[in-house]
């Protein structure tokens, strides 16, 4: 009997042996086709092959591609383990065509696998084909001699195959097993088709045809063949039975499920194992692609797959997690044919592990609820839609997941009552944001929200994504097509461009479509609809077309080494500082990074030095820049710091890195561990340098550190460099010694400042030092002098000096600076109860034209703007001694 491996390499073998390219797996997130939520078909990757849109070196090629339906048009979330062939994961078995060979070569290659290779009975296989197609009638007539009541013509869709509402697509025909007549059932087309009697298992399409979103179609330039088998049905039939789950592969998970539960494998327990036997292949398979748990988009899809299988297992009474203790089975059934299973083997343990300890903590609540709410449910009524919309809102339990709880019981859910909770939520959020006024057009976004939905983000791991436009907003409205000149806002339904938010600016890049292009400056986010702001450079947008948008690569990672460097900066502070220091705001951009924090005073030279050896310390360790989603709770018990002002969900985005004998986290092993939902490198040397340029206030209690990363700290150190070589050039001293000469030539500075003061005093004064005549007012000796080349600094001196010549009297001094004038009064000590500087030196500034004036009565200053007045201001004076 052949394994689900053999049979896999028996076809890929078969269809290499008949010259086609053996193409590995693409991944389960399309990169190739906005349309699609996952890859739920082996022609997605070749999809613009078949269009023309890309030519490779091969015309033909055979692939085992990874599969799953379990969101959007591809949905059988809901009836994997009831049935014997749903699954949300798949492979799916295919050889193409693109342009080489067509129906004639396509169906006799069809055929001689499944009679000779795989050795089925001739007796047992029937066909369908499109109503209109008579070529492919009579090709199986030649090739297997089928008679007519074994050829079946369908009219509908069931033969006719497109991948999604837009691309390459065709009839084609579909290979059936006769299980006999002890299995219920009819053939395809009968009335009792729905029956297991009558199996599917390989499908060829014959591509003839281009889809468009309006409906229309065009033939393809090469006609070319996409077959699909699912490994599943066909290892089934050759093992000889009816039920996937029964197949060796399956067999061996349902038997690690049932032994770590201590539950028989065939018992009441049977679709409890069989659901966590597919879900743990699909979940295991998405977060090997990349794919994390979330709250919307595809992360939300796998959250949904993760908790069924996790509520499965609550009902096998497992009382510990248990996804995670079956991966190492699943390495070892799918490993070698899939080895980025064993390469995420550890990421799919800790992710599935996190996600089963948060469940269960909810998981017996919700339940409770349920089943209180379930004893006041009258009989044969159907489960209130506000209840699961509690239960939802407050447990996280999605609306499916509650069904399938209710399912075992017969009962059904108020789906309409639901969707009006719903509704009454977002619209209460719609209020509260267009309240806040932070957005005047904020009601264009929410209308978006509920259109769409929310948009999904693929930047962490890429910076190229296809999508569709979904709205076009010019002026605060929206737009069905904006021409070349335009400033748009455009929304798409996924996007690698990152949302302005915790201090990381938005991303700048290019959107094209067909028709145009729009060079994107700056993307933001309202109610989880990211919007992309820019101007259309060329052609005309329009509302569903399909776009390449590809983000700013260059800007995109120093902005993110900026990130990382402020986490790295962050614990460096909190290390030299202390544990009083807290986040208070932060901008990482393409050309800087600012960082606010508390702390009372500036930062001393030797403590801005400490900080910068540690981080630029961890950045030359080149550890891993870890990244991993808990709820948040578990990330505060870890230690993990989070950003001031910013409001966190109960589940949280943890960034981790620096690896230190004496950190944080399970190991203690970890130096940084924030909250945190931006864009980091892959790896600290990525940051390459960090240069601290400069230390400020920002507010009271508040201090700013700046900073720069990668070639611009480089570039930044090359400028000090360079200005320090050109100022001991200057100087004349080698560079090593400047420290010492510049402390030389200050010194000598101050010691000629002091020379010169005394040298301008000495002239002032008449040189020599010989006094200025006195003359004796009210018989008071008074002296009055106006100044050329002294300052307002030098007269309270020289007051001084010549009241020592004086020995007793009064002094008036006015320093002449042509646009300003400054006056200073003295009186010696024996004459101050008569005669008060500071009247002198009110009543000398008045005269000209000044106001004010203050001191002590011995000595006082002031100052005007026009020194053209000053003998109005002695003669001001004298009247002050005179008594006048």
């Amino acid at each position: 009997m052949p394994s689900l491996n053999d049979v896999r390499s028996t076809f890929l073998d078969y269809f290499g042996a008949n010259g086609h390219e053996i193409v590995p797996s693409s991944p389960l997130v399309p990169r190739n086709d906005p349309t699609l939520m996952f890859t739920a078909a082996g022609m997605v990757q070749f999809k613009n092959l078949f269009t023309g849109v890309e030519t490779r070196d091969y015309t033909t090629a055979a692939t085992a591609q990874k599969c799953v339906r379990a969101g959007g048009k591809h949905n059988d979330l809901d009836n994997v383990g009831y049935t014997a062939r749903h699954h949300t994961f798949f492979e799916m078995l295919g050889n193409f065509s693109f342009g080489d060979y067509f129906k004639e070569e396509a169906i006799p290659l069809a055929w001689t696998l499944l009679t000779r290779e795989f050795g089925i009975d001739p007796d047992k296989l029937l066909v369908t084909v499109y109503h209109t197609d008579e070529e492919a009638v009579a090709i199986w007539k030649k090739t297997a001699g089928l008679p007519d009541d074994r050829i079946i013509r369908i009219a509908t869709d069931d033969n006719f195959w497109s991948a999604g509402p837009t691309g390459p697509c065709g009839p084609c025909t579909e290979i059936f097993y006769d299980h006999g007549p002890d299995i219920w059932g009819g053939p395809p087309g009968s009335a009792e088709e729905d029956g297991d009697r009558f199996i599917e298992i390989w499908n060829l399409v014959f591509m003839q045809y281009e889809q468009f979103a309006d409906g229309s179609r065009r033939d393809l330039d090469a006609q070319s063949i996409d077959t699909g088998m699912g490994l599943e049905r066909i290892g089934a039939l050759l093992q000889g039975k009816h039920d996937n789950y029964d197949t060796d592969l399956f067999r061996a998970l349902i038997e690690a499920s049932a032994s770590v539960t201590g539950t028989d494998p065939d018992g009441d327990g049977n679709v409890h194992h069989r659901v966590i036997a597919d879900h743990l292949r699909s979940s295991s398979f998405l977060i090997a692609d990349g794919v994390l748990p979330a709250s919307e988009g595809r992360g939300y899809v796998l959250r949904r797959i993760m908790r069924r299988a996790m509520r499965h297992a609550h009902l096998l009474g497992a009382k510990d997690p248990l996804m995670h203790r079956l991966v190492p089975e699943l390495v070892a059934q799918m490993g070698q044919a899939y080895p980025e299973l064993g390469h995420g083997q550890r990421m799919i343990e800790e992710t599935l592990l996190s996600e089963e300890t948060r469940f269960r903590r909810t998981l017996d609540r919700g339940l409770r609820l349920l089943d209180d709410e379930l004893t006041r449910l009258p009989e044969g009524t159907d489960l209130p839609g506000e209840t699961a919309f509690k239960l939802y809102d407050t447990f996280g339990f999605p609306l499916d997941l509650t069904q399938d709880a209710l399912r075992e019981k017969g009962i059904g859910v108020n789906t309409e009552s639901f969707d009006s909770a719903m509704a009454a939520q977002k619209a209460q959020a719609r209020a509260s944001w267009v309240g806040s006024g932070e957005q005047a057009d904020a009601a264009v976004w929410f209308d978006v929200a509920d259109r769409h939905g929310m948009t999904e983000f693929l930047g962490y791991a890429d910076l190229v994504a296809e999508a569709q436009v979904l709205a076009i907003v010019v002026g605060g409205e929206r737009v069905a097509q904006a021409a070349a000149g335009t400033d748009v806002q455009v929304v798409t339904n996924q996007t690698p461009f990152y949302a302005e938010a915790g201090g990381q600016v938005g991303d700048a890049g290019t959107i094209e479509t067909d028709g145009a292009r729009i060079e994107v400056t700056d993307t933001r986010k309202v109610a989880g609809v990211f919007i992309h702001f820019g101007t259309v450079v060329a052609g005309t947008l329009r509302e569903g077309d399909t776009a390449r948008l590809t983000v700013d690569g260059d800007r995109r990672a120093r902005i993110r080494a900026n990130h990382s460097a402020t986490h790295l900066l962050n614990e460096a502070l909190r290390e030299v500082l202390g544990d009083h220091v807290a986040q208070r705001g932060s901008l990482n951009d393409g050309e800087r990074l600012r960082f606010d924090f508390s702390h009372p005073k500036a930062l001393t030279a030797d403590e801005i030095a400490s900080v910068q050896a540690r981080i630029n310390g961890f950045i030359r360790q080149n550890g891993p820049v870890s990244t991993r989603i808990m709820d948040l709770s578990t990330a505060r018990e870890l230690g993990a710091q989070a950003l001031f002002g910013e409001k966190y969900g109960e589940e949280v985005r943890v960034v981790s890195m620096g690896q230190t004998a004496t950190g944080k986290g399970p190991a203690r092993d970890t130096w940084s561990i924030e909250l945190c939902g931006g864009t980091h490198v892959g790896r600290t040397g990525e940051i390459g340098l960090c240069v601290i340029t400069g230390d400020s206030a920002s507010s009271a209690g508040v201090r700013r550190i700046e900073a720069l990363t990668g070639q611009a700290a480089l570039d930044h150190l090359a400028g000090q460099a360079r200005q320090l070589a050109e100022t001991a050039a200057i100087v004349k001293a080698a560079p090593q010694d400047l420290a010492d000469r510049v402390r030389q030539l200050a010194e000598d500075r101050r010691r000629l400042e002091v020379e010169v003061a005394q040298l301008r005093r000495d002239v002032a004064m008449g040189g020599g030092g010989t006094a200025p005549e006195a003359r004796t007012v009210a018989g008071v000796p008074f002296v009055a002098q106006v100044l050329q080349g002294v300052t307002g600094k030098d007269l309270p001196s020289l007051v001084d000096a010549q009241k020592g010549r004086m020995g007793s009297g009064a002094v008036l001094l006015i320093a002449d600076a042509g646009d300003k004038a400054a006056v200073a009064a003295g009186v010696t000590d024996d004459l101050t109860g008569r005669i008060s500087a500071v009247d002198m030196v009110k009543a000398a500034v008045a005269a000209l034209g000044g106001k004010g004036g203050g001191g002590r009565p011995d000595m006082a200053q002031g100052g005007a703007k026009d020194a053209r007045r000053s003998e109005a201001a002695i003669a001001a004076a004298e009247a002050i001694l005179s008594g006048d």
